[in-house]
């Protein structure tokens, strides 16, 4: 049975993520890989654009990770004060949500976070932290002052 190296161009379940590359039987290739579009025939030129196109997302991985560093520096630098109504003896109406730390740092720092990245949990007064996940390797916390209105 001939074994053929095929590049796969999208994830597929028991053979490996999207850019691998792969080795399977030439049936298998042709008539399920290539013909349902998932792989291409690892040729030595298809091989070297992948090599290059890993290099260029490794750069611009590295690129957005200076980034975030550079909004964490931002982030972690001064609080954000987010008021809120309250009940007797300081209790909050529900909790500060996720969307409400993000609106409060877009106005605060003018840096636009997607609230599903934020992670926090303030049903209280005072001063409570807020993890902002910014990239795979960097998390920023940032301190949330909840006072009455």
């Amino acid at each position: 049975m001939a074994k053929i190296q095929v590049i796969l161009t999208q994830d597929v379940a028991g053979q490996g993520r999207r850019g691998d590359v792969i080795s399977v039987s030439d049936g298998y290739a042709h008539n399920f890989l290539v013909k349902n579009n998932k792989g291409i025939i690892a040729t030595p030129e298809e091989l070297k654009k992948i090599e290059m196109k890993k290099k260029k997302d490794k750069k611009k991985e590295a690129e957005e990770k200076v980034k975030a560093e550079g909004v964490k520096k931002i982030l972690e630098s001064r609080t954000i004060e987010i008021g809120v109504k309250t009940g007797e003896n300081g209790k909050l109406f529900g909790a500060i949500t996720n969307k409400e730390v993000a609106a409060a740092i877009q106005n605060s720092f003018n840096e636009k976070i997607d609230r599903k990245k934020i992670e926090c949990n303030i049903k209280s007064l005072g001063e409570h932290e807020a993890i902002v996940k910014l990239h795979t390797d960097v998390k920023a916390t940032v301190k949330v002052i909840a006072k009455a209105e």
